[in-house]
């Protein structure tokens, strides 16, 4: 294969594409992301993707607000935490601290939109470019692993992957970021400790845990909301 196929073949790929029509396509995609989030074996093995743009969230948002991004941990028992230098307090410090919680039900309602218009091959690509170089910044053989394996599933479905299945796994992957981000929210909810980010939160600001958990809620409510708005007319 010369350069001018290989360009042709990259183009290919990031041009958009057909989306199913309206049909089972959505109900298993529906189905397969429900799954994935209620059956433990599957949430163990997926649950790192949410983890993953969790950690993310932070790095990105800590970056905006002026901060270093210096590394990521994606623990063994799947919890994780970003690391960014800068001001020990501050609407920096806060705002980057706060964005981990909503990032996956943003990506996710992101993602429905993108399956839904066509554009799941370059939402793909890119999700493998962050991917990539978020390499650089991990810090430890487990988030090597995890970062690694979901960078070959993404760059497998985005080079081998049919259209239609290209289509149906980024729906299912942003509702069960969605879905994902509902679950994590409940955990830290239930169980958090002061070492969680509501707890660091509080610690940071005169606003109680509760409060910031209840802010988180309301952003992947909105995300919710915006991916059914879209999804919902198209079941029926």
């Amino acid at each position: 294969m010369d350069i001018g196929e290989i360009l042709d073949a990259l183009v290919r790929r990031l041009a958009p594409g057909p989306v199913p029509a309206d049909g089972p396509w959505l109900w298993l995609a529906l189905g397969l992301a429900a799954l994935a989030v209620v059956l433990p074996p599957l949430w163990h093995l997926l649950r790192p993707a949410v983890t993953i743009v969790h950690e993310l969230g932070h790095a990105l948002v800590g970056i905006l607000m002026g901060r270093r991004f210096t590394g990521f941990v994606v623990s063994a028992d799947m919890s994780g935490h970003a690391v960014t230098v800068g001001p020990r307090r501050g609407i920096g410090r806060i705002l980057s601290t706060w964005a981990g919680y909503p990032a996956p039900a943003v990506v996710g309602a992101v993602l429905v939109q993108i399956a839904l218009h066509g554009w799941a091959r370059a939402a793909l690509f890119t999700a493998l470019c962050v991917l990539v170089v978020s390499l650089v910044f991990t810090r430890s053989g487990h988030t090597v692993l995890a970062v690694l394996a979901s960078a070959a599933a993404v760059g497998a479905l985005w080079w081998w992957g049919s259209a239609a299945l290209t289509a149906l796994l980024t729906l299912a992957a942003g509702i069960f970021l969605l879905l994902g981000a509902w679950r994590h929210l409940l955990t830290v909810a239930l169980s958090g400790g002061r070492q969680d980010d509501p707890g660091q939160l509080a610690r940071l600001t005169p606003v109680p845990s509760a409060l910031w958990t209840a802010s988180f809620a309301l952003v992947i409510a909105l995300g919710t909301w915006w991916a059914g708005a879209t999804l919902w007319p198209l079941l029926r």
